[in-house]
């Protein structure tokens, strides 16, 4: 779909400190920072424990299976926030001197997402004394009932939206449930399994458990909190830029793990230079690829590895695990383009939802099709996959405009037979539904998406920063952006548009194209546009372009070089 390039209207500033560079305080104002103490990334600043609801209970349980030397076993998810989470837990709480504790993953095919009834009975077999949930548990009334009437205690720790009943948990740990005060409602599961580490420390201080040895130093799991953070794609207010923040900065110092070094190197990241975008791109789809295809327990291993080499053996596999992911993902994403080419879509007529479904298609697989479709079409996408026993199952992504769960919330109110179960958030959602009511789903879907969105919401446009002065295009001014963030979701990473004299255009790679620009200060300098319509480009007719742009630093072979990352690019005749 064509993009539209638009420069943001400037904000006024003044409130931001004035010894900030002038573009990156108006880029500061453009996110809506408010003060200087957004800025400010220290440990800090980082909000109190004390706000979450329940937290009391939850370091209450604590201490109490502490004392006893409980059976702990934590519940996770299988994508890389629950991996992160769970390796927090299992990390943190030995921290503290727990000896029992162990860790499930359910199997995503076999018994999809959270503390399902069918894990519940494997868990009661099990017979720990107590059960920690991280990254679901806050929808999952039907198995915490089940451990509950056998006597297992429950601690709830997520962050997905409430839904009408809360389960019968002995504590539930959650910024998304009603009434929690906790101001960041969008921190990712791991940043909660994070903070009930910090509000044990402070209670275990106060009965003076730590008079004859130091506390733990929580600071060490910071690294997998700000991968978890960034992995799960939520928005990146201050209370996450700061978790985000200290996390990069431990890793670059190289005070990180075994694991995170292993990710980093069969990326081909450099540590030392590791930014945000490098854990959402590199570190995380090679971790979400066990849980997408095999098993995230791999996953798991990898960070909580103390070994080095053991570490980079499973680093290995996770690569391979994602080179898979990503052919896999390829088929797909060609079957889903022919039957959208079938209907002909143009930029004029594009349907307001997408709703695509297909018995074979891999269900650790269809949250990434889903997404990719939402970018190219931007529209709401849902994808189905085969499941059993007549079930199919599901994963949404939205855009702007449009909350995506209490879209499903909706449906399921008015249908209470159409959705078998859902969850969620605003901007990606999974569920399940019968096969045979798919078409009765795409119908409701399509047609609560048109009620809801609106034509403001369909423009797809680049927003950028506006133009760089001549005396920031520079590798130093790169690099004070890159040192500005983190960036990320909702605290976009600087964009600024230009149009520029093409030099050199030619495809690389099959499917991205390599420009050497002109800009008007008489410099040259190097783009990559990725993912280009290869139909489109290269074109010998275009000698002049606008594009919207972030400003890089490429690494290659020890040499350092100023590199636009293309965004969108406009023909200018």
């Amino acid at each position: 779909m064509k993009k539209l390039i638009i420069a943001r209207e400037n904000v006024d500033d003044s409130h931001l400190p004035s010894n900030l560079h002038p573009v990156i305080k108006q880029i500061y104002a453009n996110r809506n920072v408010f003060n200087a103490e957004e800025l400010n990334n220290s440990v800090a600043t980082l909000h109190d424990f004390k706000l979450f609801k329940d937290i009391d209970k939850a370091s209450d349980l604590l201490i109490e299976a502490l004392k006893a030397q409980s059976q702990i076993l934590i519940v996770g998810d299988f994508d890389a926030d629950g991996a992160t989470s769970t390796a927090t837990l299992m990390q943190g709480l030995e921290m503290f001197g727990f000896k029992h504790l162990d860790y499930l993953i359910p199997d995503r095919f076999s018994l999809g997402y959270g503390l399902s009834p069918a894990l519940a009975e494997q868990i009661v077999q099990i017979k720990p004394d107590l059960v920690i949930t991280v990254d679901n548990g806050i929808s999952c009334i039907a198995g915490i009932d089940i451990l509950k009437a056998v006597g297992i205690k429950v601690l709830v720790t997520d962050h997905h939206l409430q839904g009408e009943q809360l389960p019968n948990a002995d504590a539930i740990v959650n910024p998304n449930r009603h009434e929690c005060d906790f101001p960041s409602k969008s921190i990712a599961g791991v940043g909660v399994a994070f903070y009930l580490l910090i509000a044990l420390r402070s209670v275990m201080r106060d009965l003076g458990y730590f008079e004859q040895q130091p506390p733990p130093n929580l600071a060490n799991l910071l690294d997998i909190v700000a991968l978890g953070t960034v992995a799960d794609v939520v928005a990146l207010d201050a209370n996450n830029r700061t978790l985000v923040h200290q996390g990069l900065a431990r890793i670059r110092s190289g005070k990180t793990r075994p694991g995170i070094t292993a990710l980093i190197e069969v990326a081909n990241r450099n540590a030392a230079r590791l930014s945000a975008s490098d854990f959402g791109f590199s570190l995380a789809p090679r971790l979400n690829a066990a849980g997408r295809l095999d098993d995230m327990s791999l996953g798991i291993a990898c960070l909580l590895s103390t070994d080095i080499n053991q570490a980079r053996s499973i680093a290995g596999e996770l690569d391979s695990l994602n080179f898979a992911r990503r052919e896999i993902e390829q088929g797909m994403q060609a079957e889903a383009q022919a039957v959208l080419d079938r209907l002909a879509f143009s930029d004029d007529n594009i349907p307001d939802a997408i709703c695509l479904f297909q018995d074979d298609w891999h269900q650790g697989v269809i949250g990434i099709l889903a997404g990719r479709l939402k970018e190219k079409y931007h529209r709401p996408t849902v994808i189905f996959a085969g499941g059993e026993n007549g079930e199919i199952k599901g994963s949404c992504r939205s855009i702007e405009g449009l909350h995506m769960r209490d879209l499903l919330e909706g449906l399921n109110t008015a249908d209470p037979h159409l959705i078998n179960k859902f969850g969620g958030h605003a901007m990606a959602a999974g569920l399940s539904i019968n096969e045979q009511h798919f078409n009765d789903f795409k119908k409701a879907f399509d047609a609560a998406v048109s009620a809801q969105l609106s034509e403001e919401s369909k423009r797809c446009i680049v927003f950028t920063d506006g133009e760089l002065p001549n005396d920031c295009f520079t590798m130093e001014f790169a690099q004070l952006l890159k040192q500005s963030g983190p960036w990320g979701q909702q605290f976009p990473e600087p964009v600024f548009e230009h149009t520029f004299e093409v030099i050199q255009q030619r495809i690389v790679g099959e499917k991205h194209l390599k420009l050497v620009l002109k800009h008007q200060s008489g410099r040259l300098v190097d783009a990559i546009a990725f993912g280009i319509d290869v139909k489109e480009w290269p074109d010998t007719e275009a000698k002049f372009v606008k594009v919207a742009y972030q400003l890089d630093i490429n690494e290659f072979r020890g040499k350092f070089t100023l590199q636009l990352i293309v965004r969108e690019l406009e023909k200018v005749h």
